[in-house]
């Protein structure tokens, strides 16, 4: 079995995180870059089902300007996968996600996959449907926000969590799946691991590699206006000379916040 993981290089969610006011990017370079943390539990998934299957082969995807993207995959291979595939190509700054999907989608179909598995949600963009465009994209099924999976030989499973109640579901491999915080946290790269991650397969694709082109109107969306947040304003302080519960009501009610009174 071949397991494509979805990884992110991200600024470190613990740093300030700010957007360029002029272009409407995300400063990366303002923060320590690392690896966000819901694409190391994908990976866990992954390496889980591997100490189960030894055959299976675990392979890292992430697309990213060059830099610290490297060694920051590192991470994964010292973890425990097999190879890493990294698209660096400067066509791709500021892409949106349909392009990002895109190029993912070819980069996946030039690895070949029985599963890809991806972090539900991205610490940066926040947007969430990454997995199920892939799903679009590469024509099989696609389950998202697992909390649980099971794997085997023909079918992946697990459980959906929704806001009232769980479900359990299941598709055929080839597929797509996306995990949630739920799963089990990822191990620690040990030192046998950090020195045999210097000697695994690492690729580095251009878009011409894969067959793509990008022109102007590759991204379907764009950012018309970005702004600094304002500060916060000093809230109402409520000084209790017996009438404070009046106070706070007449606030609720002028904010309409409750009913009025």
């Amino acid at each position: 079995m071949k397991i494509v993981v979805l990884m992110k290089e991200v600024p470190d969610t613990y740093g300030e995180r700010t957007l360029n006011l002029e272009t409407g990017l995300l400063e990366r370079a303002a923060g320590d870059p690392v690896l966000d943390e819901i694409t190391e539990r994908a990976l866990e998934v992954a390496l889980t089902h591997r100490s189960a299957d030894p055959d299976t082969e675990v392979v890292l995807l992430a697309a990213g300007p060059d830099g610290t993207m490297p060694a920051t995959l590192r991470k994964g291979l010292a973890m425990g996968a097999d190879r890493a595939v990294h698209i660096c190509d400067p066509a791709m700054l500021g892409a949106d996600t349909t392009l990002t999907a895109e190029v993912l989608a070819a980069a996946i179909r030039s690895i070949g996959f029985d599963l890809v598995i991806a972090g539900n949600i991205s610490t940066d963009g926040g947007a969430g449907v990454l997995p199920s465009m892939l799903a679009e994209l590469l024509g099989v099924p696609g389950i998202t926000y697992l909390s649980a999976v099971e794997l085997t030989a023909e079918t992946v499973a697990g459980t959906r969590n929704l806001e009232t109640e769980s479900t359990q579901v299941q598709a055929p491999l080839p597929a797509v799946i996306s995990i949630t915080e739920a799963l089990p946290d990822a191990r620690f790269p040990n030192f046998k691991g950090i020195m045999a991650a210097k000697k695994k397969p690492f690729d580095t694709l251009t878009l011409a590699d894969l067959g793509l082109t990008v022109d102007d109107e590759a991204n379907r969306s764009i950012i018309l206006s970005v702004a600094q947040r304002p500060a916060r304003a000093a809230g109402i302080r409520i000084e209790d000379e017996g009438d404070a519960g009046r106070q706070i009501a007449d606030f609720l009610a002028e904010n309409q916040l409750i009913k009025g009174h």
